[in-house]
């Protein structure tokens, strides 16, 4: 079966408490199927999945949530919650536990990848495969555009704070989604505009800031996500767009030295690959699992959809 004819399986769109946070994902496909988890970057949310999810779901259950702060999950007040790396893991971690994913493949982007490799450290029994989709283990991959950021967390005083806010306007998201992009009229306008929506609400803005600043947790971890590469060797598929500011390709290539095995394809574009380039990306995604997860028959999963 074709990739296209994903579109007849049903997306549900749905919220449950963890630990106290509303968390919102979007889940589809066959529930004795094998697990993806698909974890999203800054400043987007789930909905940067909207093709993929149902392209996947005829042969996975697809399970991709809202990061709290993000989308539509809750946003609790930064007095009232953590907002860190270390916490987005244990609440993704007690997510999937609810859910009765024991073991998952992990497609990570952006921010989700270091908390998809929070989880690996975490659970390296329940990783199955690795897609990462321009998200960083490597310091090859942080150049000049890191320069106000690193400034920012060698010293977070109000005048360092105040640099990274112009990141947060729309004109800092439109950039994110169209810097290297070859043909812009390819990437629907509609999807910036729905993550500025999102990160105008009040108060939004100060937890980015704090996110920001917590993101120098996951560069120290960044030997550790090393280390547990070379120990557990997991199948791991590399998508990046070549043109992307923000993470150079240098990043891509790092993981081959920990993961030889690894499958490394560049695509002629920017930040947010999925955008533009799904048509080439899904056939890739589609051809890796079913070598490392078995090749798909829906026949063996339960006969209904996810309802």
């Amino acid at each position: 079966m074709g990739w296209e004819a994903a579109s007849r399986q049903v997306t549900h769109h749905r919220a449950i408490s963890v630990d106290g946070v509303e968390i919102f994902f979007r889940e589809a496909g066959y529930a004795k199927a094998p697990v993806l988890v698909l974890l999203h970057g800054f400043p987007s949310s789930s909905h940067m999945y909207r093709k993929l999810v149902p392209a996947l779901a005829d042969r996975y259950r697809v399970i991709a949530p809202d990061l709290p702060g993000f989308g539509l999950s809750a946003m609790p007040p930064r007095g009232d919650f953590e907002y860190s790396f270390a916490k987005f893991a244990e609440i993704i971690d007690a997510l999937l536990e609810q859910l009765g994913a024991e073991t998952y493949a992990l497609y990570i982007m952006d921010y989700g990848a270091p908390t998809g490799f929070r989880l690996a450290l975490r659970h390296p029994e329940r990783i199955t495969a690795i897609i990462v989709q321009n998200g960083n283990a490597y310091e090859e991959a942080m150049k000049e555009f890191w320069t106000t950021t690193r400034a920012y967390w060698v010293d977070g005083s109000e005048a360092n704070r105040d640099a990274m806010r112009p990141f947060l306007t729309l004109e800092g998201t439109k950039f994110q989604y169209l810097s290297g992009v070859k043909d812009e009229t390819r990437v629907d306008p509609a999807a910036w505009l729905h993550d500025q929506l999102f990160l105008d609400r009040p108060g939004s803005v100060e937890i980015q800031l704090d996110i920001i600043y917590d993101y120098q947790s996951n560069v120290a971890l960044y030997p550790e996500f090393q280390r547990y590469f070379r120990a557990h060797r997991p199948p791991a598929l590399i998508l990046w767009g070549e043109n992307d500011p923000i993470f150079a390709p240098e990043g891509a290539t790092a993981f081959l030295r920990d993961l030889p095995d690894a499958e490394l394809h560049f695509l002629d574009t920017g930040h947010f690959a999925l955008e533009d380039k799904a048509d080439e990306m899904i056939p890739l995604i589609h051809d890796f699992l079913a070598r490392h997860l078995g090749p798909p028959n829906p026949a063996t999963y339960e006969e209904e959809n996810h309802e």
